[in-house]
Parts: C-alpha cells; sequence; structure tokens
C-alpha cells in the first residue's frame, strides 16, 4: 500500500501545487474565504467527490467524501486550512497545508477500492481569527472520526508533533460616574483606578501561578480629558497555558483581580470572553511514534519539539479533546524565522522552494493513515491512549 500511494502521488501533484500558487496569489483572510472554496470545492467536484457544504452553518466550511467506507469501517479526517492574514496574505502557510491535505486525500482516492475505511476530507476556515473547528466541534463535526490529522508549516525544523498553549480572553469593563477631577472629584467614581487596581493585581497574581502560564493585557479605553474623572475602562487580558485545566484556575484568579479592583474602587464591573476558548494540544503517544517512524522511513530530517517552545495556540487544540487529532509541523527553509512574516508569504509563492514541501506533506499524511489501517493494533491504541487522556 506504502509503494501505491507513492506510485500515485504524482496523478495529482500539479493540482496541488497550482492550488498552492492560486491561494498563494489570491489570499483571503479568515471567515471571507468565498473564492479559495470556490476553487477547492470545483476541483473536487470534478474528480467525482460529494461534498457537504456549509459544515456548522458556516458559509466557508466543507466535508468532502473522498472515500467511503463499509459499515464498520474507521472514520478519518484530513483537516485543510486555508485562510490567510490582513495585509500580509498566506504568512503562516495555510495555501500549502491545505495543498497538501488536498494532495493526500486526492491519492488516497486513487486507491479507494483497496481502502477499508471512510476517508473526509475536511475545510475548516477562519482559524487565524475566531477558530471555526471550535463551531464545528460544537456541532458534532469530528464526533465520529476514529482520529483526524493536518500539518502546518514551520519554519526551519519538522516535528511529528507540536503542543499548543490553552488561551483564554477577556474584555473587562469598569464603569463608574463622571466628577470634575478639580472642582469636584468626591462626586465621581474613577473607572481607571478600578482597571489600573486591576492591572496591578493581575501582576502580583501571577507571582503564583505555575510555571508556563502567560497573561497579558492592554487597556483600550480609560478616559476622554484629564480634568474628568474617567466613568468608564476598558481592559483586553490575555491568558495562555500549557494545560487548559491549569489556564481555567488561572482564570478565577484572574475575576478575583478584577473584582477586588471593582470593590476597592466602587465601580462596577462587566466582563465578557472575547471569543471561544482555545485547548491545548491533546498528545497521543502511540500516534506521534507512528509519525516519527513515517518521517525516518522517507529519510526526512526531523526532531521532537523543544520542550517549553510552544508560543502559539490553535482552535485544533479543541479537536484534540473530542477525537484523537494529529498535528506534525514542517520545515519549509534551512533559515529560523518567525510565522506570520513576510519571509513564509514569499515562500509560499516560490514553487522552487514550497512544492517539494507540499508532496512530502502528503505523503507524511497519506503514509500515516495507510499504517493505522494495516496495523489494527495501532489504531487501537490510538484510542486506548485518546480514552486514558480525558480520564486523566
Amino acid at each position: 500500500m506504502k509503494t501505491k500511494f507513492l506510485e500515485k502521488l504524482n496523478l495529482n501533484e500539479e493540482i496541488a501545487y497550482n492550488l498552492n500558487n492560486y491561494l498563494a496569489m489570491n489570499p483571503e483572510i479568515s471567515g471571507q474565504e468565498f473564492k479559495s472554496v470556490e476553487k477547492i470545492v470545483e476541483i473536487l467536484k470534478n474528480k467525482g467527490i460529494s461534498i457537504e457544504e456549509k459544515v456548522a452553518g458556516i458559509s466557508t466550511s466543507f466535508i468532502a467524501h473522498v472515500v467511503k467506507g463499509r459499515p464498520g469501517d474507521p472514520k478519518i479526517g484530513i483537516i485543510m486550512e486555508y485562510d490567510a492574514l490582513p495585509e500580509i496574505g498566506h504568512a503562516c502557510g495555510h495555501c500549502a497545508s491545505g495543498s497538501l491535505s488536498l494532495l493526500a486525500a486526492l491519492t488516497l482516492k486513487e486507491m479507494g477500492e483497496e481502502i477499508s475505511a471512510s476517508i473526509d476530507l475536511i475545510g475548516s476556515p477562519n482559524e487565524e481569527v475566531i477558530g471555526d473547528k471550535i463551531t464545528m466541534a460544537h456541532a458534532g463535526v469530528f464526533n465520529d472520526y476514529a482520529f483526524v490529522m493536518m500539518i502546518h508549516m514551520n519554519s526551519n525544523q519538522t516535528w511529528p508533533a507540536c503542543r499548543f498553549l490553552a488561551l483564554s480572553e477577556i474584555c473587562a469593563t469598569f464603569t463608574g460616574k463622571n466628577a470634575h477631577a478639580a472642582a469636584a472629584p468626591w462626586e465621581g467614581k474613577n473607572a481607571l483606578n478600578g482597571a489600573l487596581l486591576a492591572c496591578h493585581a493581575i501582576d502580583m497574581a501571577r507571582q503564583q501561578m505555575k510555571d508556563g502560564s502567560r497573561v497579558s493585557y492592554i487597556l483600550k479605553e480609560g478616559g476622554v480629558a484629564s480634568n474628568i474623572i474617567p466613568d468608564k475602562a476598558e481592559l483586553v487580558i490575555n491568558m495562555r497555558h500549557s494545560s487548559k485545566y491549569d489556564l481555567s484556575e488561572n482564570f478565577k484568579k484572574i475575576i478575583n483581580c478584577l473584582k477586588g479592583a471593582s470593590i476597592a474602587t466602587d465601580t462596577n464591573l462587566f466582563y465578557e470572553k472575547t471569543g471561544e476558548d482555545f485547548d491545548d494540544m491533546n498528545w497521543n503517544i502511540p500516534g506521534i511514534a507512528a509519525i516519527n517512524e513515517i518521517m525516518e522511513e522517507i529519510n526526512l530530517p526531523h526532531s521532537m519539539e523543544p520542550i517549553g517552545n510552544s508560543t502559539g495556540s490553535s482552535d485544533i487544540g479543541n479537536v484534540s479533546y473530542i477525537c484523537p487529532a494529529f498535528h506534525p509541523m514542517i520545515a519549509i527553509s534551512d533559515k529560523e524565522f518567525s510565522l506570520h512574516t513576510k519571509e513564509v508569504t514569499d515562500i509560499m509563492k516560490s514553487p522552487n522552494q514550497i512544492n517539494h514541501v507540499i508532496r512530502t506533506g502528503a505523503v507524511i499524511i497519506g503514509l500515516f493513515i495507510l499504517k493505522t489501517l494495516e496495523s489494527p493494533n495501532l489504531l487501537d491504541s490510538i484510542q486506548i491512549e485518546f480514552q486514558k487522556s480525558l480520564k486523566s
């Protein structure tokens, strides 16, 4: 099966390369990926693949039923991303990530009669802003999958798996009462003081938070004139941790800081989350070990992600607590640089640099799926490990 997959890969390589080039040259920001999805759906329909569009009520999402298995066969999902960033375009590399997912899916379709599984290509938009995998997860989209997988771009290191930080963000509004700061300050209730006191309390609370905790904030609003006591002040507070469970404890501490500052300054407090919480990545060791073996088999230089290296968050973390989810990172250069930068955008537009990455990524996804189907013990181990993770 491995040999056959590699033989059939070239049947759809140009389609994947051309898609990447189209997306890179025509980037669409999160939630507005209309032409991108139109292009992808056109490719899939030309291959005779049935598609569900606007999944979970999201205009730019889809599920393509690439291989239709028999009742009782495992159901496997390949996740595809395609949103870009404002102004800078595909600086996270979703055009290539999505294209390699497409290539893996189309190659597996070529082998469909020999595959005892149902394989879907899941179009998940809006990763950079809202994280619509979370919306899809709430709608039950991922409930029945044995596992899902995608691969993301990285600068100069390839990893079989990636940790992500759990993330929660809130907007806190303090309201008080205006007064003239010189003539009658005693008549005012200073909302800015409430916000500033909350900031100091948060800074003190951070000392007792577990290692790996990250808390940052900005003051969005704090008054209109220096001689008027502000009646409104607004904070946006961003919290992250390597564990969503530890993050929830930090969240409680932050709320206490806000409440205490409100009481101390005799102001009113209102807070709400700015969006869905992003979970950390629920690692699945048996599956990651198998991906590592595949990288060794194809002689792909790689290493494990350095401990403590995680700095970002992704909506696939939420999926990883619903079904096993795998998210390797693949190098696109021999130089180190940050994602969301012009370096990434330029590489995405350079076929000489990115096409081999797309091919290699498709190989990793395809061979991993085939490995799980040829090794029932591996698929069982992935499920057992997943259930253990939920209990712990």
